[in-house]
């Protein structure tokens, strides 16, 4: 019998004895084998119900459940009123009346006879309700257009008419030969010509009320929205420009036959557009735009550039932006809007007069290097936290300038500035209260792993706690705000469904319960949460999976998680559920697992967040060299057998570990891992390293397919074919690189079926089960 055998052997027995029922092959089922968890609360119009969707039953898929008091249990909810409870409602002036849209059709609903009315249906739908300011009065869009509704009078007007193109000029026909001389030859042409001149100078004398066409050629025409008067409408142009997608053929098909599907866009400065915020005036049927030129530090030019030769004289201008949708005090009397630059390192809140097309700076927040964290997207197209207090006058958004997200004030009438919330933590969440003076904030403020849910009154800033116990707390008011619907989790717990009193250090009342008896027959693992000093002096925060001493082989895996911003080091009940119960594995094999929150991991502040700005590879692979030095120095652990493993970026650190810092780790396993950053997509990477024009040298150095040459440890790698995320291409370039400089100590497996995130159980046990012989062959003892 062979060694392999005999350890293969060994492996299986050690997970009967001392896992009991933890196999690879159910753990790798997922929620199949913990439960469905409930997810999507939400309360019903009237608070007397909670609705969510949830699988207890291992169906096919979510059903929508209700809980309301009285039962014992959820009881399943029939179709229609699990559609019904899905719709984006939007309240009225009358504390009866709901209006929502349902399949591009416009509704009203009466909370007190529980009936809804079809207010109006034609072919083309309808989309973006919006409530008017005057009582009865509703906005919706409909074919690129918007439309006034007025339920008191049972009215349809169409405000604005914008169209495709560049419309017609019928004015200036070209005269050709034959035209000129049909003119010269007949006086019966000269009438019919003279007619036709008379007909049109009389309709344009005779003056109408329809809205006249405004063409807006090739743009992009988007973010359509109405002032809550009426009398204004915004929207946005973006460059019309022909793109290349990356493509992606699909060999497993139906018919036999490949197929070909594009998926993403590059990287690339191609991707920078030119954009129009653009201004309807209603009453006089006109359309302007506004000019940003005279933002603060809109010329200025990113300090990275500085680096480079050929860019130190590079010419002022301004820079591209994009101005989102405003957002407008109850009145409709002022009106604030977030912009965006595209390189994502300036972000402006201005106040806006929509009468004369002007704008007032209110605030200017500045990275260099990218704008970002809770409540402020990452993205430049996107918005952030950002609204009107009950004042009218006062609007509220946050901001990292203090190092962490946190919220802030600004009245527009006096510029006054207040900071609401202070700390070393961050606010998650912001949701205004019923009464405009106050906030419910999901924060992390007990530890960078919590959710923790406050009240707070703009007039103190004092933050009142209502649930603050280890964990996280996904909290949905009820209408009235007397009651919260809660999702929580605990590190060893998945998700269950709460409700609650709205009161200060409430208590939870469990109404699901999910788990599998399987899943329960096992005793999950409470990870401790440690910290340790990172080489530059950062506290670093990690789960620790320690093995019973008698069973300690004093080898350790150290594992990564994926897309760089995101945190797995907490409280609560991990997205990565299949790696949670494959580290439970290990240790019960005597392994030591950590998994760290390395630099760029959300959670930990502005500083944190931007750690691997222009060098992917840099602190957030030193993080994980720190992380094994502590394993290795305070547990005892082997400095030479160590492994590496994680998907995505976590596959992206591995392949740098193993090619940067070669004698570091002595088998690493990479998942679906990027190997060229100029290959990915634009946002994410653009914000990290610039763009590969303008900053060659990050994405040189950030690129493990430079370091190929390096490979000295035992390499896995591993990659769904119809991934349309980080392609297969990737790793198939890699191992071109492999094959050419002649590596021998590398693998490919290959899943046919399978994309950016496996669905598919029989690929999860493959893959996992060749990651844990890699372990098991390279880091035991020989």
């Amino acid at each position: 019998m062979t060694r392999k055998i005999i350890l293969s052997f060994c492996v299986l027995f050690s997970i009967a004895v001392q896992s009991q029922a933890l196999k690879l092959e159910e753990i790798m089922k997922g929620n199949a084998f913990i439960g469905e968890q409930p997810e999507n609360q939400r309360w019903s119009l009237d608070g007397q119900k909670i609705y969510f969707d949830w699988n207890p039953n291992n169906e096919l898929g979510n059903r929508t459940y209700y809980w309301k008091n009285g039962p014992s249990k959820p009881e399943l909810a029939d179709q229609n009123e699990a559609a019904f409870s899905k719709l984006d409602f939007k309240k009225s002036s009358n504390p009866d009346l709901y209006y929502y849209v349902d399949k591009g059709r416009l509704f009203s609903y009466s909370l007190k006879t529980k009936k809804s009315k079809k207010l109006y249906q034609q072919s083309s739908p309808i989309s973006g309700l919006q409530i008017g300011a005057e009582a009865g009065v509703l906005y919706f869009r409909q074919s690129e257009n918007l439309f006034q509704f007025n339920s008191n009078e049972g009215s349809v007007i169409q405000l604005t008419n914008f169209r495709k193109g560049k419309g017609e000029d019928t004015s200036k026909e070209q005269e050709s030969f034959l035209k000129t001389q049909q003119k010269e030859l007949f006086q019966f042409v000269r009438d019919q010509d003279a007619l036709k001149k008379w007909n049109l100078a009389n309709s344009k004398a005779t003056k109408s009320d329809f809205p006249k066409p405004f063409y807006y050629g090739k743009y992009n025409f988007g973010s359509l929205k109405v002032n809550p008067k009426g009398s204004f409408a915004t929207f946005r142009l973006i460059q019309d420009v022909e793109r290349k997608n990356e493509k992606m053929e699909l060999f497993i098909t139906a018919d036999g036959y490949n197929e070909i599907e594009d998926t993403k866009e590059k990287v690339s400065t191609a991707n920078l557009l030119t954009t129009k915020f653009g201004i309807y005036n209603v009453a006089k049927d006109s359309v302007y735009f506004v000019n940003f030129s005279t933002l603060s530090h809109i010329q200025d030019v990113p300090k990275y550039l500085e680096s480079y030769e050929k860019s130190k004289n590079i010419e002022k201008k301004d820079k591209l932006i994009v101005v989102q949708e405003p957002v407008y005090n109850e009145s409709g009397s002022l009106a604030a809007a977030e912009i965006r630059s595209q390189d994502n390192k300036d972000r402006w809140i201005v106040s806006l007069n929509l009468e004369n097309g002007t704008f007032q700076e209110i605030e200017h927040q500045h990275d260099e290097a990218w704008i970002g964290g809770p409540g402020i997207p990452s993205n430049s197209y996107g918005r952030g936290t950002l609204g009107f207090l009950g004042d009218n006058e006062t609007i509220y958004f946050q901001s990292e300038a203090t190092g962490y997200s946190h919220l802030y004030s600004y009245n527009l009438r006096s510029k006054t500035k207040i900071q609401l919330t202070k700390g070393n933590w961050e606010v998650r969440n912001v949701t205004l209260a019923k009464d405009k003076k106050s906030f419910y904030l999901t924060t992390n403020t007990t530890h960078p792993g919590n959710r923790n849910f406050y009240k707070i009154d703009v007039s103190n800033a004092l933050m009142q706690p209502i649930l603050t116990k280890d964990g996280a707390n996904e909290v949905s008011l009820s209408p009235d705000e007397k009651s919260l619907a809660v999702r929580y989790s605990y590190k060893n717990k998945p998700w269950e469904m709460y409700v609650a009193t709205n009161k200060v250090n409430t208590s939870l009342k469990q109404i699901t319960n999910s788990t599998s008896q399987d899943f329960n027959a096992y005793a999950w693992r409470e990870p401790e949460v440690i910290t340790f000093k990172a080489q530059d002096g950062a506290d670093v925060h990690a789960r620790i999976y320690k093995p019973e001493t008698k069973i300690a082989n004093k080898a350790a895996i150290i594992f990564v998680h994926g897309a760089g911003y995101l945190q797995n080091a907490h409280n609560y009940w991990s997205s990565y559920h299949r790696e949670y119960m494959f580290h439970n594995l290990l240790t019960d094999l005597g392994y030591t697992v950590l998994d760290i929150d390395y630099r760029a991991s959300d959670g930990y502040g502005r500083d944190f967040r931007t750690g691997i700005y222009r060098f992917m590879g840099g602190k957030d692979l030193t993080d994980q060299i720190d992380g094994k030095n502590y394993l290795v120095k305070n547990l005892g652990i082997d400095n030479d057998r160590v492994g590496i493993y994680g998907g995505s970026y976590g596959g992206f650190i591995t392949l740098m570990g193993m090619l940067t810092t070669p004698k570091e780790f002595a088998s690493g396993a990479a998942l679906r891992s990027v190997t060229d950053w100029a290959h990915y997509n634009h946002g994410y990477t653009g914000n990290i390293l610039n763009f590969p024009e303008t900053d060659p040298d990050a994405y040189k150095k950030s690129s493990p397919i430079y370091f190929a040459d390096n490979l000295q440890g035992n390499l896995l790698m591993l990659h769904g074919m119809v991934d349309d995320n980080v392609e297969y291409k990737d790793i198939v370039r890699m191992s071109q690189r492999f094959i050419e400089l002649g590596k021998k100590n590398w693998s490919l497996s290959s899943f046919p079926v399978e994309a950016h995130g496996f669905k598919e159980t029989y690929s999860w046990v493959d893959e996992y089960s060749r990651i844990l012989d890699l372990f098991n062959n390279t880091l035991l003892k020989k």
